[in-house]
């Protein structure tokens, strides 16, 4: 016989941003809260995350010591209502490493990397969050039927508040901004 775990209560109503302030990072882990109402992330892959990893650091060494990559922590979008993202690869600037909650403006560049689960969030939804929020630069990263990955590049237009397309790369990602970076994603 299985045991049914039962969500907390917490996660069936609309929350404040005191009330997620208030959560222990265990009970944030695999949820963003959109318009107040917790969402389920799907499980990472270990190819999900290998790709995510290698982006992060090559972006890190590119852009350092200005700018620090990690992967997958609270962005605050905005407080109210509530919308907490946590992207794959998140770029912000070095000197923010410590403020908490991190917001858009201390932000350069978020990549998502497209599972099953998530493919109308991380190329409809995310987007648009991330472009009205201000967030200069958007990466979205798929694997194509080759298996080969895919590295679609946008960039704000910071009137329209949406993304403008840039380049797509297949395996190697060759990009002049936000600054000269070479990512080679086809070798394992």
């Amino acid at each position: 016989m299985t045991a049914e775990v039962a969500a907390p209560a917490w996660m069936h109503r609309q929350i404040t941003a005191e009330q997620y302030d208030s959560l222990s990072e265990e009970q944030c882990e695999g949820i963003e809260i959109v318009d107040g109402m917790v969402a389920m992330l799907p499980g990472a892959s270990l190819q999900h995350n290998r790709l995510a990893k290698k982006v992060a650091v090559a972006m890190e060494a590119a852009g350092a010591p200005e700018w620090f990559s990690d992967l997958n922590f609270d962005v605050r979008i905005h407080d109210v209502p509530l919308t907490v993202r946590r992207p794959d690869i998140v770029v912000y600037r070095a000197s923010t490493v410590d403020v908490t909650p991190m917001r858009p403006e201390n932000i350069l560049l978020v990549g998502e990397v497209v599972s099953p689960g998530s493919e109308t969030t991380d190329r409809v939804f995310k987007p648009e969050q991330y472009a009205r929020a201000g967030i200069q630069f958007y990466w979205r990263i798929e694997q194509s039927a080759a298996g080969v990955p895919l590295v679609y590049t946008y960039v704000l237009d910071p009137t329209a508040r949406t993304y403008r397309v840039g380049d797509v790369h297949t395996g190697v990602v060759e990009a002049m901004v936000p600054f000269p970076v070479k990512i080679d994603l086809a070798r394992p």
